[in-house]
């Protein structure tokens, strides 16, 4: 195929391919990671971010260039996660504000595109590294602009522009180990680049006609909140059916079309759920007249994905019971709550983690860190939660930061502060140092400035060989991760965990705390801590159970 424009119809296909590509290759990716931590997770982060836009690409009624926009960069913006996922949801927000209006897109649409997806991912990073997926897009983008400025006074072939753009991306890519001596001393490229050329090389396989298998689940309405609404036995279901569907919003709603729409619902049935954003409208209401429902729906706009259930010929009498306990914690939830002055969000891993965050006054724990980054929805989720006028977040992981950001610059009634914690003990030395008779901003400075006295290392083992910060690792040889390389390398926990307090601890140092984790018994904790204590009697030695996963230990040094 070789034309000098694209519809919308082809770059659906194209961005569906390219995202079905990363889907298969993530596990690939995630192991380019520079630290061989049993983590790693670019790949994982960006296919989950690229997957929530594809969903919502997959179940377009009709495409166009505006509807396949709006697609793409609400479904991306919502559902990304990591650094890298937050990274590509920009570069997509920024590429659909360029095509937004276009009947056809020819290779000067496209450079343009090209250009403001770069000039919108830049902007979402506070210090842009180059070496990475940034520095990959950047070069895609200057050789389409060049290309297009040589080719002005005649028609650019569609696929030598394509073919020439990603030659040039996977190029910068293959050089990035040069740029970044991390990745070189790795042997390894960026993961984040390697993921964006991964969704080149399937949209452009699309463009050839080399089409991937395209079964891709289509978006449904937020799996949190309908996984919350109460099932109940059939004796006790004042409304029978349960009703779903979402509005494609055809006028602004507004929130005080969503006080009125939500009154109207809640006239005719009961369990409402009403999640509104920019361009759609998502609903789950138990009614016995759906039809008032979808009508009163109309009038804000079109309607997708209906589904209506039976809940009398579906629900059994076993459900009764955990039922009413559902329906009790959901009017719990939804009872008007007065908003406190502070509230805190703070991402936990362990129960243990959790019990001290909970001990320490935190609202809402969003599960998840190294092993699986909460995405920008979640975070918009769990600041629906905290009935607070000012919002502190901690993502308390270097990859969760941005997406903490992201959420904050989408909430309007609230002000979000994201204190930017990369580790557990970081969020936690901040929360013991709010002060509720302080200003938020205050608060603000003073819990910033106490998260740069705490170091931390965290102990794992090695997933694969490899030589990083002068040290040489092999598989399953025991690590510990400080906060800005590996301080330690072994073959058992107590002595990796040894050498790196040894690495962290200076004349200043007060406190030593190990959170022991899942696969780390008390016992060898406390044993880890007495041997700690002979060795800096002048330092306070702490012990708490973690139950993390994946990390024998966290041990931080303030």
């Amino acid at each position: 195929m070789s034309t000098g424009t694209i519809d919308a119809q082809i770059l659906a296909k194209m961005f569906l391919s390219g995202a079905k590509n990363l889907e298969l290759k993530k596990e690939w990716i995630n192991e380019l990671n520079v630290f061989p931590v049993p983590d790693g997770d670019t790949g994982t982060n960006m296919t989950m971010t690229i997957m929530s836009a594809a969903r919502e690409v997959s179940s377009l009624s009709s495409v166009t260039t505006d509807t396949l926009a709006k697609a793409i960069a609400s479904g991306s913006l919502r559902g990304a996660r990591g650094n890298s996922g937050v990274i590509l949801s920009q570069l997509l927000r920024g590429f659909t504000k360029a095509i937004q209006g276009k009947k056809e897109m020819d290779p000067i649409v496209l450079a343009n595109a090209f250009e403001k997806a770069v000039e919108t991912a830049y902007k979402a990073v506070m210090k842009p590294k180059e070496g990475t997926i940034l520095t990959v897009a950047k070069s895609m983008a200057e050789k389409a602009r060049e290309l297009v400025i040589l080719d002005e006074t005649e028609s650019t072939d569609m696929k030598d522009f394509l073919r020439q753009v990603i030659e040039e991306g996977q190029a910068t890519l293959e050089k990035t180990p040069e740029m970044l001596p991390v990745l070189k001393e790795a042997g390894v490229v960026d993961s984040g680049g390697q993921g964006l050329m991964t969704v080149m090389e399937g949209a452009y396989n699309a463009y050839m006609g080399k089409v991937l298998d395209m079964d891709i689940e289509p978006a449904r309405p937020s799996a949190d909140r309908s996984a919350a609404v109460p099932q109940t036995a059939e004796a006790d279901i004042k409304f029978g059916y349960c009703t779903e569907f979402i509005i494609m919003l055809e006028k602004k709603f507004s929130d005080a079309d969503e006080t009125e729409f939500k009154g109207f619902l809640n006239s005719i049935g009961d369990s409402i759920v009403c999640v509104a954003d920019e361009d759609l409208v998502k609903i789950h209401v138990h009614t016995n007249d759906p039809g008032l429902a979808l009508q009163r729906a109309l009038t804000y706009g079109s309607l997708s994905r209906i589904k209506i259930d039976n809940m009398r010929e579906e629900h059994q009498e076993k459900l009764f019971k955990e039922a009413e306990k559902l329906a009790a914690q959901q009017a719990a939830e939804e009872a008007p709550k007065e908003k406190k002055p502070f509230g805190f969000i703070s991402v936990s891993v362990g129960d243990g983690i959790a019990d001290i965050f909970r001990e320490l006054g935190v609202d809402y724990l969003i599960e998840g860190g190294q092993t699986m980054n909460p995405s920008t929805e979640d975070m918009l989720n769990a600041i629906e939660q905290v009935h607070a006028e000012t919002i502190f977040i901690l993502p308390n992981n270097k990859n969760i930061i941005l997406a903490a950001n992201q959420a904050r610059d989408l909430v309007e009634d609230k002000e979000i502060i994201v204190i930017p914690t990369k580790t557990i003990p970081q969020g936690i030395t901040a929360v013991i140092n709010f002060v509720p008779e302080k200003s938020a901003a205050d608060n603000e400075a003073s819990m910033t400035e106490s998260i740069a006295e705490v170091k931390t290392a965290q102990v794992t083992y090695a997933v694969r060989d490899t030589h990083i910060d002068n040290k040489e690792i092999h598989e399953h040889d025991i690590m510990a991760v400080g906060d800005s390389g590996i301080l330690a390398v072994g073959q058992d926990v107590h002595s990796v965990s040894l050498e790196a307090v040894r690495e962290m601890v200076d004349e200043d140092s007060e406190l030593i705390s190990i959170y022991y984790g899942e696969d780390y018994s008390e016992e060898d904790a406390e044993k880890l801590a007495e041997e700690l204590e002979e060795l800096y009697g002048d330092c306070d030695i702490e012990v708490n159970a973690g139950g993390q996963p994946i990390y024998y230990c966290l041990i931080s040094v303030e």
